[in-house]
């Protein structure tokens, strides 16, 4: 039987963190995927094309994603064939993080669709296109999913995540005092023991 784990990182991450999840998968071929993408819409064709070139042959998969790399699969990947899903930090509203953000620019709907981009502050670049997306292609999403959320997450509201968990029927753990990046030895820890907790399958 051919199993596999496909890890999706986040903003500024690494395909190469996927070798943190190899001793909790010791049956599992284990890999990360470096895309390139920088929006759903590229997305939404690079990723598919990834996971039937690298699933062809498997018999199970599973899915590890962090932050928007989550949001990105869910936009992509919702119709393909996987067992389970972990989500860690996911991005679950992006229309709503978009006009938070645009709430901390001062920045209206208005002069987002006459400028089309306008760089933020804090490193971000705001796109009318990306907002107008997100409004026509809502998420979609029935695979079995288990969503890993820090209560100090900066990017995700609680009764965001709350909300969204409910609305897909997913699982939700907390941790408190965990950020949206989970790095630390303690968060790190903490994603581990979900893991093992909330695997549908056997761990070896």
């Amino acid at each position: 039987m051919n199993k596999q784990v496909i890890y999706i990182h986040g903003k500024g991450g690494s395909a190469d963190e996927a070798v943190h999840y190899k001793p909790l998968f010791s049956d599992y071929d284990v890999v990360g995927f470096d895309y390139k993408s920088q929006t759903p819409w590229k997305a939404e064709k690079e990723f598919p094309a990834y996971f039937e070139e690298q699933t062809k042959k498997c018999d199970e998969v599973i899915l590890i994603a962090n932050s928007i790399g989550a949001y990105f699969s869910m936009a992509s990947l919702y119709d393909k064939k996987l067992s389970q899903a972990f989500f860690i930090s996911p991005i679950v509203d992006m229309e709503n993080l978009i006009t938070d953000m645009m709430k901390w620019e001062n920045i209206t709907e208005q002069e987002l669709s006459t400028r089309k981009e306008i760089p933020t502050k804090f490193g971000e670049t705001l796109s009318w296109d990306y907002l107008c997306y997100v409004r026509k292609h809502p998420i979609k999403w029935d695979i079995p999913t288990h969503i890993i959320y820090g209560d100090c997450d900066d990017l995700t509201f609680y009764d965001t995540v709350k909300a969204f968990a409910e609305k897909i029927s997913a699982e939700l753990s907390i941790m408190r005092g965990g950020e949206h990046w989970f790095h630390t030895d303690e968060q790190m820890a903490f994603i581990d023991e979900t893991i093992k907790n909330h695997y549908k399958g056997k761990i070896v």
